[in-house]
């Protein structure tokens, strides 16, 4: 059995997400101990354990520590089965967070697996399900990854309901060489601006907003609006060109204007820098590297995160990590 120390590095739920993933694939149990010992509320949340009952359903694992709070917990599993699964995350948990809890184990499953999720799409603290759509599944694409991802309803704080149906095909990854994407479509800049329950002009200045703030600063983009009257009361906005994106969410008493800004001022410093991939990505695509081979990308900033999922990646697979200081920010690469 792999020990895994919890409180390592960053020392939050990507742990856990990263081991029971790698667990799955490898056939090898493991165990983790002081779950989120540094947070505010350590331990397994509501949302952790959705993803852990997913990961046990997938593969027939045994679980031990499967409660709220839980501080460790053990992961035996068998083989990754497949098949079709309805899972009820409550409230608005990430959809986003579980599916990267999931998603690297997907390849080697025995047959196709199709997941349909209810929870929170477009949630502080977790991608937006459209960064996972435009930028984390655009990359892994490039690596044989075989999934497609339909959002039927968005789900923002509190309340969630946000609805995803996501269909995962067994693939065999291969290696992949992230190089900046230079051939964009007029080097554009797209995005989405959205509400729910809101008058239509709240999502219509968030996009205006981060058109002006691009625009300022040399770029031109493409940001499509859209209002609805789904469960739960929000808004949000995500950008992407080529492995970039930037997201900001809207809450009671801030400007819209103020959210379609943080949205272009994530974005910019990743358009104006030499890497191949923003920083979020980059953390994002270190377990699908080491089961592919021979990959790498740039950064311009080595997130803790990063180097988080390396140390827990590491322990599963005969892999080793290359991190060079070049003039682009960091070289990533794995053998």
């Amino acid at each position: 059995m792999i020990e895994i120390e919890g409180s390592y590095g960053e020392g939050g739920g990507q742990i856990v997400r990263t081991a029971v993933a790698l667990s799955a694939v490898t056939g090898k149990a493991v165990e983790i101990n002081n779950i989120r010992k540094n947070r505010p509320k350590p331990g397994l949340k509501a949302q952790h354990l959705v993803s852990l009952k997913t990961a046990a359903w997938l593969c027939k694992a045994q679980v031990s520590g499967l409660m709220l709070g839980s501080t460790e917990l053990s992961f035996s599993p068998v083989e990754i089965e497949g098949g079709d699964l309805e899972v009820d995350i409550g409230t608005a948990g990430s959809i986003t967070l579980l599916l990267q809890g999931l998603m690297p184990a997907l390849p080697f499953a025995k047959k196709e697996v199709q997941l349909r999720i209810r929870g929170g799409t477009d949630v502080a603290w977790a991608p937006s399900i459209d960064y996972l759509q435009q930028v984390t599944l655009k990359a892994l694409r490039k690596m044989g990854y075989g999934c497609e991802l339909e959002l039927q309803k968005r789900g923002y704080y509190p309340k969630g309901g946000g609805v995803v149906t996501a269909t995962f095909k067994p693939c065999k990854l291969k290696s992949f060489h992230f190089l900046r994407e230079e051939k964009r479509e007029e080097g554009k800049i797209f995005g989405i601006s959205h509400s729910s329950n809101l008058p239509s002009h709240v999502a219509e200045r968030q996009a205006e907003a981060a058109k002006a703030s691009l625009f300022k600063a040399g770029f031109s983009s493409k940001i499509k609006s859209e209002s609805s009257n789904f469960f739960s009361t929000g808004s949000g906005i995500s950008l992407w060109t080529g492995f970039f994106g930037g997201t900001a969410l809207g809450k009671p008493g801030l400007l819209a204007e103020k959210v379609g800004c943080k949205a272009a001022k994530e974005i910019l410093p990743e358009l104006k820098s030499k890497a191949s991939v923003d920083v979020y990505l980059a953390d994002q695509l270190i377990p699908y590297m080491a089961l592919a081979g021979e990959s790498s990308y740039t950064v311009r900033k080595l997130s803790q995160h990063t180097k988080t999922n390396i140390w827990v990646t590491e322990q599963f697979l005969d892999v080793k990590f290359r991190i060079k200081k070049t003039e682009k920010g960091f070289e990533v690469s794995v053998d």
